[in-house]
């Protein structure tokens, strides 16, 4: 383990729900490097060759949060996960939503199962990152009036993580 791996795991200690992308800003490095100090509870690692896969799971999943955030800001898309295609060396993926574009899924490298709380309540994610070390985007599992996490979505989610339960 390095001495920035310990500092990040004091920032996280700290700041147990706080937001990642400060740690990592604030350290000069790649957010993986902080997904990584996760404890194994809040952070699951698959390859990112399980790209296609989990987004088709995804897709069933009802309405969402999709977020890229970047140093420049956060961009926030409530909708369902359209299904993709891959052509012309992108991931097409397009639908009846609000979400939709053009991903380089050959430039995702891994997936993670996020599982922490973030200004005291719990939050699930799935993220990808690209080859680089950042995050390309994330869903969230949707929240109910009440903020409370969708029971439907965090079934799945938990499931989708369990068969990833070998991670990398």
């Amino acid at each position: 383990m390095s001495s920035m791996d310990d500092l990040i795991r004091q920032d996280l200690a700290a700041r147990p729900d706080g937001i990642l992308e400060t740690v990592a800003e604030e350290r000069g490095i790649p957010m993986q490097a902080v997904l990584d100090c996760l404890s194994p509870e809040n952070a699951r690692r698959v390859a990112g060759t399980g790209f296609e896969e989990i987004w088709q799971e995804l897709t069933g999943w009802g309405e969402i949060t999709f977020v890229v955030h970047t140093r420049d800001g956060v961009f926030e898309c409530k909708g369902n996960v359209p299904p993709g295609t891959l052509g012309r060396g992108y991931f097409n993926i397009h639908g009846d939503s609000p979400i939709g574009g053009h991903l380089r899924m050959d430039r995702c490298r891994f997936v993670y199962f996020i599982d922490r709380p973030f200004f005291g309540k719990r939050s699930c994610s799935v993220q990808f990152v690209n080859e680089d070390g950042g995050v390309m985007f994330k869903v969230f599992v949707g929240r109910n009036e009440d903020r409370s996490l969708k029971a439907d979505q965090l079934v799945r989610f938990e499931a989708l993580r369990e068969r990833h339960r070998q991670g990398v």
